[in-house]
């Protein structure tokens, strides 16, 4: 099953924030070595990041993303150095430690994830998607803490996510999850209930 068809949202990052991602993304692809590949290798973002590309506002320092291809990385030269529109000093690195072996992941989340064109970034080489916001939502049931609720509220006040959908991803992803079940299934219910009082029903 893959993710309903809707109307794609308008992205809201902070300019700033946009020109740090852009490097490391430039990076990353330099990274691949200077023959361009047989397919693009693609990057899938998702964490506090996708989350600032969706709703704005929410800063994180770090980059949560699986790399589809084995890759070389120094970690020294993933990080950028920069200032928010909001006049503050920021740091944004890559997390090469990233691992979304523990995470509620839906089996075609990355195929359905949202190609975005980062300047400086061949996308020929370098394909950068974000998880879309149902999944994106779903990936923070396994840990569930309260910025993850906040998370999952912020998508529904945007309007970005329901909670039938929520609800049917979320459960059709269960299979192939790793942990206590009956955990996630609580975190499911009351993340519904989180998402249904955000959108005001």
């Amino acid at each position: 099953m893959t993710a309903p068809r809707t109307s794609v949202p308008a992205l809201r990052p902070d300019p700033a924030y946009l020109k740090a991602f852009a490097q490391i993304m430039s990076r990353i692809e330099k990274a691949l070595g200077p023959k361009r590949p047989a397919k693009p290798v693609t990057v899938c973002v998702a964490g506090g990041a996708a989350m600032h590309f969706y709703v704005g506002g929410r800063f994180t320092d770090d980059i949560d993303a699986k790399i589809m291809a084995r890759v070389m990385l120094d970690p020294q030269d993933l990080q950028v150095a920069y200032r928010g529109e909001d006049g503050h000093a920021r740091l944004l690195y890559f997390d090469t430690q990233y691992n979304d072996s523990y995470a509620l992941l839906h089996e075609n989340a990355y195929d359905d994830a949202r190609p975005i064109a980062v300047e400086g970034v061949d996308s020929h080489r370098l394909e950068v998607r974000l998880l879309t916001p149902l999944d994106l939502a779903v990936s923070k049931l396994a840990r569930f803490s309260e910025q993850d609720q906040d998370d999952i509220r912020a998508l529904a006040r945007a309007q970005l996510i329901d909670a039938t959908a929520l609800r049917r991803r979320a459960d059709s992803a269960l299979p192939d999850y790793v942990g206590n079940l009956d955990r996630i299934r609580g975190s499911i219910e009351v993340a519904c209930r989180l998402v249904a009082a955000a959108a005001g029903k």
